[in-house]
């Protein structure tokens, strides 16, 4: 006999378009009737064919607040739209790279994840939804535009009654009339992952043989608390006080899950006072990482570019497969260009949004890629993953040191600027500011570019002179799809860049970002904020981010 189910009649809630990475916002909106099974029913009705019916899901996520309450939901509606099995992690948690690796590994229809990424969580903080397709990334934009359609035409969702909450603690798999619903270990899977990879064998030999070489791993009380433990501590035998903050919360103890210079404080202030060799961090699912040490800061630009060059040397996955091409994001630095021009490989620069290069790695085109914003990974799975930077780091600093005994990170980035100079690069976030003030700075800097009131071509600032302006536009080369205004790019005689964007990743007001970048080919141990204050204070005239937003001082500068 199926599962009973009943039809709930409902009315469409404004808003609810997901953006790069699904529906954000705060949990008391989420928790308002019917909100997100209107969410959970749109996801469903906008399916890619052959839909849910007879479809096997991925569900999980970062363990944030309410996050198991929409767990319950999402299987109820589910099989109500005759999902056939449902793979879930225990107790709910799969990190972001988790999921994607479980529905390839799984060859699951698609997953559902549960996250905010990096914004603080709890009851007062934020909750996100977000859809992965087949191939273990986020939904492309004809996806998330049928699901947003759907939401301004819902009229009823249906939810099948189950009996009781599935049982998310226990491992196994749980029968029901046309539907099973699999418990798995959150972890396993991604460390059986993991152990392909990366020459961990080497690693191991590498720590017992230089037992001064310290690592501090800083989860933020995020998801990637248990997969640090395995693989830092029980695979490659660091102790247990190499691992911080590492069980994961429904607030995040009251932190911004966010591994940046400014919200990983604490991992900071240890590295620097205990003197570590690698400290690391990563967010709240898992999918950001932030590397360095007690005298060096890897800006996530610089350290893509390095694994980049390193990695068809030592790492095991990229000896098999060889390296077909690089990517980054728009804003993130063009040090990775330089390594791909060295090599003789293709690099694609794609708008901001890791579902613009699993496109590319579908049509095997791309092994390694990058954003600025603490994103790093390759074409293992379709999304960005945390740990699988770290360990990348780790397992190139083992074979350097087959070689050159004593390497740091400090000399193995300066090894790599000598090769290649060095992308001097910070972005300065104001977050929260007014949207409307907000989208009139964009307005006017568009109007600028266009030409209008002179346009912006020819003009000096702090004795830069900008030789191009542009609204980024990306045609896909393999589906032909057009992105439009992706950033306002300012491009200077010298090649340096200011970029210009509103973020989708707040789940109140916007976020504007401004990226800044010079490249200087001889010298590499300038102070950051130092080398770039002139273009800095250029940003600032040419956008008059004060006198449109109110605000003087950004939010976060990396």
């Amino acid at each position: 006999m199926p599962l009973p189910v009943r039809t709930v009649p409902t009315t469409p809630f404004e808003g609810q378009k997901p953006g790069t990475s699904g529906l954000r916002k705060r949990v008391v909106v989420f928790q308002q009737d019917r909100y997100t099974e209107n969410f959970v029913q749109a996801i469903f009705t906008a399916m890619p064919a052959p839909g849910p019916r007879g479809a096997t899901l991925v569900v999980g996520g970062d363990g944030r607040y309410f996050m198991t309450e929409a767990v319950q939901k999402i299987v109820r509606i589910g099989a109500a739209n005759g999902v056939a099995r449902f793979i879930i992690g225990q107790n709910g948690i799969l990190s972001t790279p988790a999921a994607s690796a479980l529905i390839r590994s799984r060859q699951a229809d698609g997953g559902i994840i549960l996250t905010a990424s990096h914004n603080p969580g709890g009851p007062q903080n934020d909750f996100g939804i977000k859809y992965n397709t087949r191939n273990g990334g986020p939904a492309p934009e004809s996806v998330t535009d049928a699901i947003y359609e759907a939401t301004c035409t819902i009229s009823e969702y249906v939810e099948a009654d189950l009996g009781a909450p599935i049982d998310l603690a226990t491992i196994g798999t749980q029968s029901f009339d046309g539907l099973e619903v699999e418990v798995v270990d959150s972890v396993e899977d991604y460390v059986a992952l993991t152990k392909s990879i990366f020459d961990l064998e080497l690693i191991r030999s590498f720590c017992a043989a230089n037992p001064k070489f310290t690592m501090l791993f800083d989860a933020l009380n995020g998801v990637t608390g248990p997969y640090g433990r395995r693989i830092f501590v029980d695979e490659l035998g660091f102790p247990e006080s190499s691992l911080d903050q590492c069980t994961p919360l429904e607030d995040f103890g009251g932190s911004h899950p966010d591994p940046n210079l400014t919200y990983a404080h604490k991992l900071v202030e240890r590295v620097a006072s205990e003197k570590v060799a690698l400290g690391a961090a990563s967010d709240g699912d898992g999918d950001r990482n932030m590397v360095l040490s007690h005298d060096w800061f890897v800006t996530p630009s610089d350290s893509v570019a390095l694994i980049a060059h390193h990695a068809a040397a030592c790492i095991p996955y990229f000896k098999r497969n060889g390296i077909n091409g690089l990517a980054r994001s728009m804003p993130t630095s063009c040090a990775i260009d330089r390594v791909a021009a060295a090599k003789g490989l293709p690099v694609f620069e794609v708008p901001t949004g890791w579902k613009f290069f699993g496109n590319l790695m579908d049509a095997g085109r791309l092994s390694i890629c990058g954003e600025e914003s603490f994103g790093t990974g390759s074409d293992h799975i379709r999304e960005k993953d945390g740990i699988w930077a770290v360990v990348a780091w780790l397992n190139i600093i083992a074979h350097v040191n087959q070689t050159t005994p004593g390497a740091s990170v400090r000399s193995i980035m300066l090894d790599f600027f000598k090769a290649y100079g060095r992308n001097y690069f910070t972005r300065y976030d104001y977050e929260e500011v007014d949207a409307d003030g907000a989208a009139k700075m964009m307005a006017r800097l568009r109007a600028l570019a266009a030409g209008e009131d002179g346009g912006l071509v020819g003009r000096s600032y702090s004795g830069y002179t900008v030789a191009k302006v542009d609204d980024f536009e990306y045609t896909d080369p393999v589906d032909q799809s057009v992105s439009s205004k992706q950033g306002l790019r300012i491009i200077f005689a010298d090649s340096s860049r200011i970029i210009f964007r509103l973020s989708g990743t707040g789940s109140e007001g916007a976020t504007v970002r401004i990226y800044i970048e010079r490249y200087d080919p001889m010298q590499f141990e300038l102070d950051t904020q130092a080398a770039l204050k002139p273009l800095v204070h250029a940003a600032l005239d040419i956008s008059q981010l004060e006198a449109y937003t109110g605000r003087k001082d950004p939010t976060v500068i990396t």
